[in-house]
């Protein structure tokens, strides 16, 4: 007993102040360093500023984790691990003062956590049931704390009560006070529900003999059961250890090796750099040593490899906190329910009396009373060195916490009437504007643009091709009447016709026409040939048309009324049916358009007509007189033919411009004469002097096309003629019907729809199913918020309230500093 109070006075006189070092890893190291101070029963440190900070500390950490903080921030903890049979609880008792269950198997089926202070004149406890999950084990958004029972003076009651705790822990969907009063052979006879559970039963013991300290002890690991139920054990341990403020406390028997203890398998896994864990690791660990009475005289070896590891000498085991070694009552001493002071008495004597232990220099890691003070200093320092981290966790959690409530819509505050007419009314409003361009956001008009443009590039394409020669697939096709652009792209429906085709076609048409009378139906034959061609393109355009469409009314319909999902789909419904209503119409419109095409051939442009029908004749007339210069070159065989190219047509560009190629012409070498003119090196064409010399002559203003007049007469003359008029009638219709279409699809669909929609809804909303004298009912169910989003506005609610008093306890710690 002197050497007890000797250690004591050790200790007192060596107290450190926390605020003097932060860094966990501080503590003293295991070679050759000085034993850290004890904190024992006879040393009154009540009135010292490390104890009242230490106080103060512990408490805040015990109100943190009953506001669930545990749950969302890393809070520094001392966690015990162990396997069966190591002395785990043994451990506990020796620390806690306190007897825990020992049947045979698993005995905690649940954390415990175990708050000890110093600060109280006699013994009390009392039992506390926090309830953070469901019976599933999912988080719960706000957690409960339940004080289980009264509160407990005779420590010989408090085993019985820790088993109706648990019990209650294990029954959820039991009353807990219904276990208040349950016997241990009743308890044992229990069903429980759960297996193990996630909430905690949480101990507070106020204890004059106690040393300050907080700590969660755990389940401990087993093998030889069920799988599931080894799998169940295992992952509440990880779920504990592997948080990043978490000490490692694990207990290894000095009666087995370390490589098979589990709890060090996971301790490694966890806290693979050893600076955590107290506890055996072959890389860098602490450990608390149980069991040595268990090693015989005989076991040298087994000895001498305790000794070293507990001297920090042995390389395979050697941890940043190092090891602690203690003896802890066996089951006969147990039975004598000896105090506190005798176990710890007897636990010295037989250090220090034991070979090889007596011989060990540092005392300091022998025994409870070391062991208790020097992991309630290292929690006291890491929770001092994690405090501002704390902080800014929190308000990182709380930052992110207001951004997403914020995100969500506000409840409703409107009458669901005013509400639903309103959202009807602004859908209604934002429609038109985008119909008619209005709107700030110009997608459907630019995408429209864009279909249009390249229905333009279509019709283009299918321009009559013909040649005027008696085989038109040896020469170069003719896509205008100055000879200086190639149509790239043309519809695979275009035949190339040539001088024979049109004879044919004006043969197949005579009828009792007198001779030299060309049959019309001959030109409306070959112009049938390229109008049926249109309605492929104008059926694309129109699809592309409702694709756009169908996506603008689906980005409306969740814009103003996708807050509301019975709303949502409620006008979804009504929209679409009546968009579905204008497609057809807009198709039957696009049909009519087309059909106008057809019969009669019609144009009162006939300036522009004739216009054309004469360059295309004089076209046609100057090619038939220089065939040579329009042969097609010759391909060598195997020679892959040019691919086609790809033009994207831009809305507001001439489709023409963007279809052609024009063939590149050298720059003409110019010099000056000496009166300051250009003058042009190269000799004057054949067709520049007749021109001059017809001018002379009295006839000016002709062209280089007026030329072919002077031909004389063709016996293809009326083929000629017939390619003529039907090639100039395409380009008066292509002109017409490139913007009909589109004008037809936008009037008989978007203007059409945002016409009537307002009205159709309105009516459907007013007479049908929704209306009647249940109306406003059916008009609150409609903008009834979505579950989900209900739902989580409450968890969102219920955790920043959960945060902004986390923040607030710890603010007001910091205050107080």
């Amino acid at each position: 007993m002197d050497l007890l109070r000797s250690r004591r006075k050790q200790a007192a006189s060596t107290e450190p102040s926390i605020e003097h070092s932060l860094d966990v890893t501080s503590l003293p190291s295991l070679s050759g360093s000085a034993s850290p101070p004890e904190t024992w029963e006879e040393v009154d440190i009540s009135s010292s500023d490390y104890a009242r900070r230490r106080r103060e500390l512990m408490e805040m950490m015990a109100d943190l984790r009953s506001m669930g903080a545990d749950a969302l921030i890393a809070l520094p903890s001392v966690v015990v691990i162990g396997g069966q049979s190591a002395g785990k609880s043994s451990l506990v008792e020796a620390v806690s003062g306190i007897n825990v269950p020992r049947d045979s198997g698993t005995c905690t089926r649940c954390p415990m956590e175990c708050n000890m202070s110093s600060h109280a004149a006699s013994w009390s406890c009392t039992i506390t049931l926090r309830i953070g999950f469901d019976s599933n084990g999912l988080d719960l958004q706000k957690p409960t704390n339940v004080l289980f029972g009264r509160t407990i003076t005779d420590r010989s009651e408090f085993e019985v009560w820790l088993r109706r705790a648990q019990a209650a822990i294990l029954n959820p969907n039991v009353p807990a006070s219904t276990f208040h009063t349950k016997t241990i052979e009743e308890l044992r006879n229990i069903k429980n529900t759960l297996k193990f559970s996630r909430n905690v039963v949480c101990v507070s013991i106020e204890d004059p003999d106690a040393t300050d300290l907080s700590f969660y002890d755990l389940p401990g690991l087993i093998q030889n059961e069920e799988a599931e139920m080894v799998a169940l054990v295992k992952c509440l341990a990880e779920h504990y250890i592997e948080k990043k403020n978490t000490i490692i406390l694990t207990t290894i028997p000095m009666s087995d090796d370390m490589e098979n203890q589990q709890s060090m398998s996971l301790a490694r896994t966890a806290d693979p750099n050893g600076e955590r864990t107290i506890g055996k690791s072959p890389i860098l660990q602490d450990g608390v040593l149980t069991k040595p009475d268990t090693l015989g005289t005989g076991a040298i070896n087994q000895r001498r490899k305790w000794v070293e590891i507990i001297e920090g000498r042995s390389e395979e085991h050697t941890l940043r906190h190092g090891f602690y070694c203690v003896r802890l009552p066996d089951d006969a001493e147990r039975a004598q329910r000896l105090s506190r002071a005798e176990s710890q008495k007897r636990a010295a004597e037989y250090f220090d009396t034991t070979s090889p232990w007596k011989d060990v220099t540092d005392r300091h890691r022998f025994g409870i009373p070391g062991f208790v003070s020097d992991i309630s200093r290292l929690l006291i320092r890491l929770i001092e060195k994690t405090l501002p981290c704390l902080r800014e966790d929190v308000d990182t959690l709380l930052a992110k916490c207001t951004k997403d409530f914020d995100e969500l819509p506000p409840p409703l505050e409107n009458d669901p009437q005013i509400e639903v007419l309103g959202r009807l009314n602004a859908f209604c409003d934002d429609f038109k504007s985008f119909a008619n361009g209005s709107h700030e956001d110009k997608r459907l008009a630019q995408r429209n643009r864009a279909l249009y443009a390249i229905f333009k590039r279509d019709i283009r394409g299918t321009a009559p091709d013909f040649r005027p020669f008696e085989k038109p697939e040896d020469y170069v096709p003719l896509d205008d009447t100055e000879g200086n652009m190639t149509l790239t792209e043309r519809d695979p429906g275009v035949k190339v016709m040539g001088i024979y085709d049109i004879r044919k076609v004006i043969q197949e048409a005579i009828g009792w026409e007198l001779p030299n009378n060309v049959p019309y139906q001959a030109k409306a034959n070959l112009i049938t040939q390229f109008t049926k061609l249109w309605v492929a393109p104008s059926e694309r355009c129109l699809a592309g048309v409702n694709n756009v469409l169908d996506q603008t009314i689906d980005t409306l319909i969740s814009t103003h009324f996708g807050r509301f999902k019975v709303l949502e789909e409620y006008f979804g419904n009504l929209i679409r049916i009546q968009v579905g209503i204008c497609k057809a119409r807009a198709q039957d419109a696009v049909k009519i358009a087309l059909d106008l095409e057809t019969v009669p051939h019609y144009t009162q442009n006939t300036h522009y007509l004739q216009t054309l029908r004469g360059q295309w004749l004089g076209r046609y007339k100057t090619v038939r007189s220089k065939p040579l210069l329009y042969r097609a070159p010759i391909r060598p065989i195997g020679e892959a033919k040019m691919p086609k190219l790809d033009v994207h047509p831009i809305p507001d560009v001439d489709c023409d411009d963007l279809k052609y190629e024009r063939p590149a012409t050298p720059m003409k070498k110019q010099t000056l004469t000496p009166d300051g003119r250009n003058k042009v090196d190269r000799p004057e064409t054949p067709e520049a002097k007749a021109l001059r010399a017809l001018a002379e002559a009295g006839y000016a203003g002709l062209h280089v096309s007026d030329l072919a007049r002077l031909l004389p007469p063709d016996s293809f003359e009326e083929e000629l003629v017939v390619m003529a008029d039907v090639r100039a009638y395409y380009h008066v219709a292509y002109k017409r019907i490139i913007d009909h279409i589109p004008f037809t699809i936008e009037h008989a669909l978007h203007h059409a729809l945002a016409k009537q929609l307002s009205q159709s809804l309105l009516t459907s909303l007013l007479t049908g199913p929704a209306s009647g004298p249940n109306f406003p009912e059916r008009m609150k169910e409609l903008v009834s918020e979505d579950a989900s989003i209900a739902q989580k506005r409450l968890m969102l609610s219920t955790r920043k309230e959960r945060l902004l008093n986390i923040r607030r306890r710890l603010m007001t710690f910091s205050n107080s500093i």
